[in-house]
């Protein structure tokens, strides 16, 4: 029978001498008896007294050191540039609350105001002159220069059908790029609509298929080529073909005003098309005889042409009913063994049309 008396020193078991239960870990905090309220007065009273100076103490020889002069930041010593620790690549120092000057950026076109979607800038004497006498063309902007206005009425009599934007030549390089060459013209407008295939076969002469030729200053003077010799219409590829350009159109010359240019998703297909329609159709390829005018002479001629590293592709190639070449007289034993595409173009053309 265990006995309830308390044990020798006058305190109950598991309790300390002030008659609390020990902390033990994981249990409840014991709390701290709060004082009287005469206790915390004095206590508050005591807090807004002023404390006393504490009273130095005494130093020894062995801790005194010598006064050391306080510099301020206009009596600071400045280092020499040789002195200086160099900077790292990349750094640029600045003072406190100062932003780092930035680097003036060069002035570039800004497409989402100047050049809205769907619209381009075209950009030359002879191409504004052909689409401000194309009644297709829709224009927006037509921004130029004082001299440039009286060579361009000399090609297109007023008046034009859109307000004139007088601007000097940085504000045109500005909008058009600094490396165009615009003649200080530029004209906004939006791309022009393409004719189908029926309504282009309309018009009389040859028609030109282009096979994968990307770059749009030769598209641009191969319908220059086509306009001069009399061609129906230039063919192109829709996905690997350049959209309609201010480069295009310059290197065009206003042929691309005058000449239609139709984009097919496949050339192929075009190509079986256009033998619908009575083409004969013939791939400019160097492997082929001798390209001859006066055997086509009778025949409405489709004349393929290739892109220049890797020419016409090899469905393209079987598709056409013959292959002809351009004979190079020199080409034996040298290294200009071909001509541009461009240039291929305008000789078969002539040949073509040659009686």
């Amino acid at each position: 029978m265990r006995s309830s008396s308390p044990p020798p020193g006058g305190r109950p078991p598991g309790k300390t001498p002030s008659g609390r239960k020990p902390f033990r870990a994981g249990g409840p905090r014991p709390s701290t008896p709060r004082p009287p309220q005469d206790k915390r007065d004095e206590r508050a009273r005591e807090d807004r007294r002023p404390a006393k100076p504490a009273a130095p103490a005494a130093e020894t020889p062995a801790e005194r050191t010598p006064e050391r002069p306080v510099l301020s930041l206009a009596a600071r010593p400045e280092r020499s540039p040789e002195t200086r620790s160099p900077a790292p690549e990349g750094h640029r120092p600045f003072g406190k609350g100062r932003r780092p000057a930035r680097e003036p950026r060069p002035e570039q076109p800004r497409p989402d105001v100047d050049t809205p979607r769907g619209t381009v800038w075209l950009y030359g004497l002879h191409a504004v002159a052909a689409a401000l006498q194309n009644p297709q063309r829709r224009l927006r902007r037509l921004v130029l220069t004082e001299e440039s206005e009286q060579a361009l009425a000399a090609l297109a009599p007023k008046p034009w059908p859109i307000v004139v934007d007088h601007t000097d030549r940085a504000r045109i390089d500005q909008l058009l790029g600094r490396d165009v060459v615009h003649q200080n013209i530029a004209l906004l407008a939006d791309p022009l609509a393409s004719p189908s295939l029926v309504q282009a076969m309309e018009r009389p002469g040859p028609v030109i298929v282009l096979d994968q030729i990307s770059d749009p200053r030769n598209i641009g003077a191969i319908m220059r080529s086509a306009l001069a010799f009399g061609a129906c219409c230039v063919i192109t590829q829709d996905r690997n073909a350049p959209d309609e350009t201010g480069a295009l159109a310059k290197a065009a010359s206003g042929a691309l005003e005058r000449i239609p240019l139709l984009r097919a998703v496949n050339i192929a297909r075009t190509l079986v098309a256009l033998k619908a329609a009575g083409c004969w159709t013939v791939g400019l390829d160097a492997a082929g005889r001798p390209l001859s005018g006066k055997d086509l002479a009778q025949r409405r001629v489709a004349l393929v042409l290739g892109s220049e590293g890797e020419g016409m592709r090899r469905l393209t190639r079987e598709t056409c009913d013959e292959l002809a070449g351009i004979p190079m007289a020199g080409s034996a034993g040298s290294a200009v063994d071909s001509l541009n595409v461009s240039a291929a173009a305008t000789v078969a053309l002539y040949e073509l049309t040659r009686r």
